[in-house]
């Protein structure tokens, strides 16, 4: 399976050493579930797109520090890629920005949440049983950073994952489009760092809350997983 990463921002410079950047975290994490995988890199950010939707078999959208709403050119045009991406039914997977990225670009819209920062481990019910889901379990728990959050879903959406924080968590839209706002390339430590990094600008005691939940249990492997079988799924024989 070629898997292409359209990658839409670099982790701080201070932190690579430790974490590496975005397009490895998923690569380490993909290639444990699919070792002969293919994992070409696009630099979006850079206007570094696909000149073609069937240059992959599939494709995989980072999360940024940017915001879907942003006035920049390559948002605007991943957004049109996205759009082709569904028209010619080319499985694409999307992690906070991306998940963000893929219902404003189908006809949904995401702003600043009035719920402020999420951080940490958020705690998700899944509510849509889906045959990809395996092994199965009713929640899904995985490490946040976002501020927007999608706020009406496109026509196409169907939620398959929600909390009161963040009702719109885990989205499938037909048979070959999977999104979800948590982080399952995030590990623990590089959640607890950015936090730190970010401790100025988050709230004290969102900060004290997101610092506390990273005692518990993440589903990060589990994520995964589902994102790898959805993928099989979209692609069968692959």
């Amino acid at each position: 399976m070629k898997i292409g990463i359209l990658q839409c921002d670099d982790v701080k410079r201070s932190l690579q050493a430790a974490y590496g950047n975005y397009p490895q975290m998923f690569s380490e994490l993909l290639r444990e579930l699919l070792p002969d995988c293919e994992l070409p890199v696009y630099r979006v950010l850079d206007g570094q797109l696909p000149a073609d939707a069937s240059a992959c078999d599939a494709w995989l959208i980072t999360g940024s520090k940017f915001g879907v709403n942003d006035d920049l050119p390559w948002i605007e045009a991943l957004c049109e890629f996205v759009r082709t991406l569904w028209e010619q039914k080319v499985p694409l997977i999307g992690v906070c920005f991306g998940h963000q990225l893929m219902a404003r670009a189908l006809g949904g819209s995401v702003r600043q949440s009035e719920k402020g920062w999420g951080v940490g481990l958020s705690f998700n019910q899944v509510i849509e049983r889906k045959s990809w889901m395996q092994p199965f379990q009713e929640h899904l728990d995985l490490l946040v950073s976002h501020q927007d959050q999608v706020v009406i879903l496109p026509p196409q959406a169907e939620v398959l994952a929600s909390s009161e924080f963040c009702p719109y968590y885990l989205i499938q839209y037909g048979d070959c489009f999977l999104s979800v706002q948590g982080h399952p390339e995030f590990c623990k430590d590089y959640c607890r760092d950015l936090m730190t990094l970010r401790e100025l600008t988050l709230p004290p005691a969102r900060l004290r809350a997101g610092m506390a939940s990273l005692s518990a249990e993440a589903d990060s492997a589990l994520m995964m997983r589902w994102i790898v079988s959805f993928l099989q799924q979209a692609l069968p024989g692959r």
